[in-house]
């Protein structure tokens, strides 16, 4: 027996979208994986929402090349630009990180929720609407915070002082609010997540949407019900950018090595 082996796909605009990888891994360890990561076009947080929504339908159009049995939006601006475009336009189900983020958010607390994420993402009002979906009552604080994915994707870590200094910018308004929950509405910001726990303080639970997503999936593969099942799943990752850098800077997103990498130019992507 070895179920459904029709690939996971799963994309989002740099590296940040190997922290979903790795749920996914960790929740269905059976799956075949295929990851885009558009690192050429990286960040998409700072693009107009017109040029977010065909980036993620160029997207999603080289990876249904791959016969996927579900995409996975792993892109938070993705998500709020264009969820519902995407699944408009494809015969494959699609998982968003969006509202499983927010669901996680009001089912862990009553309290009040914070929201840090891309420009667009904030500027797109899709965490509060999806919040208050759940829980219309719900005080909700947002902030944007644009430098931090380049920063993720240069490398740095949570304990560099230029990290530090940026989100005590950022986090000022959320540190007076004092959420209950925070959602990190971006898939790079996990890896940022012990100086955002040490500004916020202990008595704010960290919600990571990459992990939420992976709880949906493997749910919906469930139901639906094509799970793959047997030996360990294969993980095949394509580029925009520079695959040496790509396998050498995933790792740390990842949680571990990555082995396969391919260059895809952005001409490959065009919708066909």
């Amino acid at each position: 027996m070895n179920g459904d082996q029709r690939p996971v796909c799963v994309f989002d605009s740099g590296l940040g979208g190997l922290t979903v990888v790795r749920e996914l891994m960790g929740a269905m360890p059976s799956e075949n994986i295929v990851y885009l990561g558009d690192s050429a076009r990286v960040p998409y947080g700072t693009k107009s929402l017109e040029t977010v929504r065909r980036f993620a339908l160029e997207d999603a159009s080289f990876l249904v090349r791959h016969n996927p049995k579900l995409l996975v939006v792993a892109c938070n601006t993705a998500s709020a630009a264009a969820i519902d475009i995407l699944r408009d336009n494809l015969d494959t189900p699609v998982v968003d990180v969006i509202r499983p983020g927010a669901k996680a958010a009001v089912d862990f607390t009553d309290g009040p929720v914070g929201v840090i994420a891309t420009e667009a993402t904030i500027a797109s009002g899709a965490y509060v609407q999806a919040i208050a979906q759940y829980a219309p009552e719900r005080e909700v604080c947002t902030a944007s915070c644009p430098l931090l994915v380049p920063i993720v994707e240069e490398g740095r870590s949570d304990d560099d002082p230029i990290v530090l200094h940026v989100l005590g910018d950022y986090l000022g308004e959320l540190q007076r609010f004092r959420p209950a929950a925070l959602i990190l509405g971006c898939t790079h910001y996990p890896l940022l997540a012990g100086a955002i726990s040490k500004l916020m303080g202990p008595e704010t639970e960290l919600i990571s949407s990459a992990k939420a997503a992976a709880d949906q999936a493997r749910a919906m593969l469930a139901d639906l019900p094509v799970q793959a099942d047997g030996a360990a799943g294969t993980l095949k990752c394509f580029t925009t950018g520079n695959p040496q850098r790509f396998a050498q800077l995933g790792q740390r997103f990842l949680g571990g090595k990555i082995d396969n990498v391919a260059f895809v130019g952005t001409d490959e992507l065009e919708i066909r």
